[in-house]
């Protein structure tokens, strides 16, 4: 996935994308030249989190919001029975194969889903929020919440081999 900063003088369905694109990026980069031992490898204590898990729970998220939410796909989560978004966390026995290939899948379906609506206006009803929510809001929730864990992810590769950088 490259890297390419967002638009200065964009649209706003346009600079959104990008960001997200951005931080979907950012993820992929810190992951880079690390072996499934490494990506697995966890925090400090009691945190289990890891590169991995991070990668596994993006791929949740991007799942839960464009395909189950906007889309209204009734679809289980991929890594636990019992819908339990903690569960992808757990990369114990993960590997990058697996961890990438269903983060990129459910990232390709989530450009799709945001391509096919009409405008950032079309609103999705949110279950867990009682509410209606935007495809903006959507993306603007996904941005917050990848730019969140790529500080997470940050700390994370530092531990690994001392690599910094946004």
């Amino acid at each position: 996935m490259e890297r390419i900063g967002p638009p200065l003088t964009g649209d706003e369905r346009e600079t959104l994308r990008a960001f997200l694109d951005y931080h979907r990026a950012t993820l992929a980069w810190k992951c880079e030249g690390l072996t499934d031992e490494e990506l697995r490898r966890t925090s400090m204590p009691p945190s289990t989190l890891s590169l991995l898990g991070l990668v596994r729970h993006m791929g949740e998220v991007e799942r839960h919001w464009f395909r189950r939410t906007l889309n209204g796909e009734e679809l289980p989560h991929l890594w636990s029975e019992t819908h339990d978004f903690q569960a992808a966390y757990d990369a114990s026995g993960a590997t990058r194969e697996e961890a990438f290939a269903a983060w990129e899948a459910e990232v390709a379906h989530a450009r799709r889903i945001e391509a096919a609506a009409e405008s950032l206006d079309v609103t999705a009803y949110v279950a867990s929020w009682k509410e209606e929510a935007s495809v903006r809001l959507v993306m603007l929730h996904l941005i917050h919440e990848y730019a969140r864990h790529n500080g997470h992810a940050d700390l994370l590769r530092q531990a690994i081999d001392g690599a910094t950088g946004a």
